[in-house]
């Protein structure tokens, strides 16, 4: 493909895009690891769920692929779903500044169409979902493989940096996602979680392309969930970052509210806040941070479940400081009806004998990202009644 389309065919291409943007506090006993089914999928009105999913955020210099964009590009994304049935796609260019041409594009080597056309514009700024995916059931937990054709030339690309698994790029090795940022399917039988976090929640500290983030062993462990991941690694729930990307606060609508059928948001931000420059060292504020959180998520019908701040003594920019207000911000959490429900990640990783640090067993080696087993315990300390 030479990337150029017929003046027609653009315009037909554009009017069609235009027209398409046109048209309570409960405490959280650490659960076991069993699968544990839990009824209730969606909200009315839509049968998708998101059953894989990433935040996007700008690149910087540091990110040579995504900043000058591609001509004529084929990204191939490996992902793994959790839910099953149906499919479609969901593109976003949260940071762009010019409209995207997408196309063609296969999912598990079917074709994908936008308004039954094979390619579609997708605006800056905006999303753009395709239509289901013709002759496409998968079952819950597969592998899915996207390859997304992009003419160009693109300029920059909204990306999401590492999603700890391994695609190509023009058949250059990347763990970079351009563009896609959803896929949804029909098959989901119990929760419908999206999960608000950072690194940990990414899955800092789990091999590359074995899918033991906590989000995905939580998936596997209640049997039918939809969990989206919206991790991203260094976000701050009180301040936005040219690297990290924008704050919870600031991407809170776009990242979790636009989900179709979305039915409960886990909170697991803060650690971010404590440690990277300017640090937080003010607990209120962090408090009515989490506070804000809960409101828009209970004004959007949404059940709201907070995670504690797990300890990181031994990272490089922890402080006994940092450690004080990431105590008391964990005891307002508990204590102070801030949540529907809480998950006390805390209580599942420290350390005993050291509550400032994690359990050595838990600890991925840089004593803030859990390792795999910690992953393990955080999943477990989801308490499958606080979700729906």
């Amino acid at each position: 493909m030479t990337g150029r389309v017929p003046a027609p065919a653009r315009r037909s291409l554009l009017y069609a895009a235009a027209a398409g943007i046109a048209a309570a506090f409960t405490p959280a006993p650490l659960a076991s690891a069993a699968p544990d089914p839990v009824p209730g999928p969606s909200r009315p009105g839509t049968p998708w769920t998101t059953s894989w999913a990433t935040a996007q955020t700008a690149p910087t210099a540091d990110d040579p692929l995504a900043s000058a964009g591609l001509t004529d590009g084929l990204c191939t994304t490996r992902l793994r779903l959790s839910a099953g049935g149906q499919v479609r796609l969901r593109y976003a260019h949260a940071f762009g500044t010019a409209p995207v041409l997408l196309g063609p594009v296969t999912a598990d080597g079917r074709p994908v169409t936008f308004a039954g056309r094979p390619q579609a514009w997708l605006a800056a700024g905006a999303s753009l979902t395709s239509d289901p995916v013709a002759g496409l059931r998968v079952p819950d937990g597969s592998l899915l493989t996207v390859g997304t054709r992009l003419p160009g030339p693109t300029g920059p690309l909204s990306f999401h940096r590492n999603t700890h698994a391994w695609h190509t790029v023009d058949g250059v090795r990347t763990r970079s996602v351009f563009l896609l940022t959803g896929v949804e399917t029909t098959g989901a039988r119990g929760p419908f979680l999206a999960v608000l976090g950072d690194s940990i929640a990414e899955g800092t500290g789990t091999p590359d392309d074995a899918d033991l983030r906590w989000p995905d062993q939580l998936a596997r462990r209640l049997s039918g969930s939809a969990v989206a991941n919206l991790g991203i690694s260094g976000n701050r729930l009180l301040l936005d970052s040219d690297r990290f990307g924008p704050s919870a606060q600031a991407r809170f609508d776009r990242d979790v509210l636009s989900l179709p059928g979305l039915r409960t948001v886990l909170v697991h931000l803060g650690v971010n806040d404590l440690h990277h420059l300017p640090v937080e060292r003010d607990p209120a504020r962090m408090v009515a941070g989490y506070r804000q959180l809960a409101l828009r998520a209970r004004s959007a019908g949404l059940r709201v479940v907070g995670a504690t701040i797990t300890p990181f003594e031994g990272w490089t920019r922890w402080t006994p400081e940092a450690d004080a207000v990431r105590r008391e911000v964990n005891q307002a959490v508990r204590t102070g009806r801030i949540f529907d429900a809480v998950a006390d990640f805390d209580a599942a990783l420290r350390d005993p004998g050291r509550p400032s640090r994690l359990l050595p067993a838990y600890d991925s080696g840089d004593g803030l990202h859990p390792g795999t087993e910690g992953h393990t315990a955080i999943a477990a300390a989801v308490d499958p009644r606080h979700l729906r």
